[in-house]
C-alpha cells in the first residue's frame, strides 16, 4: 500500500506569530498548547518543554511576536477568522472560519440553545451563564459571575459550566477587558470577555452550517485530522471532533 504524503504542516518551523497564523489557517484547527492528547497541535510543545527545533518562540515571555500565550489574544484582537476557547478535551484550542461550520454541525447539529436545554443536553448552571451573556451581548468573566449570581461556593460549578458552553460551541472568548474600580480606574489583571458563538461568527456561518449533515461534518474533520496526523488515535479523534 502506498504511504500517505505527510502534511507539510508537520515540517513547518514556527518562529513567530505570522508563522503560527499561516499554519493555523492551513490546518483549520489546533490544540492551544502542546499535543498531550495526540491529535493535532501546531505548537507541539507546552510551556514546560523546549521546542523540538531551534526557534525564538517561548512561552510566557510577554513578547507578542514569539510568545504563544500572547497569540491567543492577538488572534481575537486582530482577526475575525479565528476563534480561541476551550474547544477540545476541555482544553484550549483554535478553530478557523473555514472549519467552524463543520464543528457547529458536528457538535450542535443545528440545535438552538433553548432546544438543547429542553432536551436535557445543557446544565442549569450553563443556562444561567448563557442567558446573562446573551442578554448583554459581550461580558467579561468577572461580570458574568456577578450577574449570573455565582457565589464563591459555586466556583467549580461555574468553571465547569463555562467550559461546557465553549465545548458545545454556544459561547466563545472574544477578547479581554481591564477591570474598572468604583472610581473608574483600571486595576488588576485583564478579564477574558465572552459572547455567544452566533454573535462572534455572524448569521452567514450558521446558514452555511445548516447545509451540512452531522455525519458529513464528522467525516470531513476526521479526514483533515488524518492528513495532519496519521498517528492520531481514533477514539481521541472522535472526542476531539464531537466534544
Amino acid at each position: 500500500m502506498e504511504e500517505k504524503e505527510e502534511s507539510k504542516l508537520n515540517q513547518m518551523i514556527i518562529k513567530n506569530y505570522n508563522d503560527f497564523v499561516s499554519a493555523l489557517l492551513e490546518a483549520g484547527f489546533s490544540m492551544g498548547g502542546g499535543n498531550s492528547e495526540g491529535v493535532f497541535s501546531i505548537i507541539t510543545w507546552n510551556w514546560e518543554e523546549q521546542p523540538p527545533y531551534d526557534t525564538p518562540v517561548c512561552w510566557h515571555t510577554g513578547d507578542p511576536e514569539t510568545d504563544p500565550w500572547e497569540w491567543r489574544m492577538r488572534v481575537l484582537d486582530e482577526r475575525d477568522d479565528i476563534a480561541y476557547g476551550k474547544f477540545f478535551f476541555k482544553k484550549s484550542g483554535y478553530i478557523t472560519k473555514q472549519w467552524i461550520p463543520y464543528f457547529l454541525a458536528a457538535r450542535r447539529d443545528n440545535t438552538l440553545f433553548e432546544e438543547a436545554y429542553e432536551e436535557g443536553l445543557i446544565s442549569n448552571y450553563a443556562k444561567r451563564i448563557y442567558n446573562v451573556v446573551a442578554g448583554h451581548e459581550v461580558l467579561p468573566l468577572h461580570e458574568i459571575k456577578q450577574l449570573a449570581g455565582f457565589g464563591k461556593e459555586e466556583k467549580s460549578q461555574f468553571d465547569r459550566a463555562l467550559t461546557e458552553l465553549q465545548m458545545k460551541l454556544y459561547l466563545t472568548m472574544c477578547g479581554r477587558q481591564q477591570k474598572i474600580s468604583s472610581k473608574g480606574e483600571e486595576y488588576g489583571w485583564s478579564s477574558t470577555v465572552f459572547c455567544t458563538t452566533e454573535r462572534y461568527w455572524g448569521e452567514e456561518i450558521f446558514r452555511e452550517s445548516e447545509k451540512i449533515e452531522k455525519a458529513e461534518a464528522i467525516e470531513k474533520i476526521a479526514k483533515q485530522i488524518d492528513a495532519l496526523n496519521q498517528e492520531a488515535d481514533q477514539k481521541k479523534m472522535m472526542r476531539f471532533i464531537k466534544g
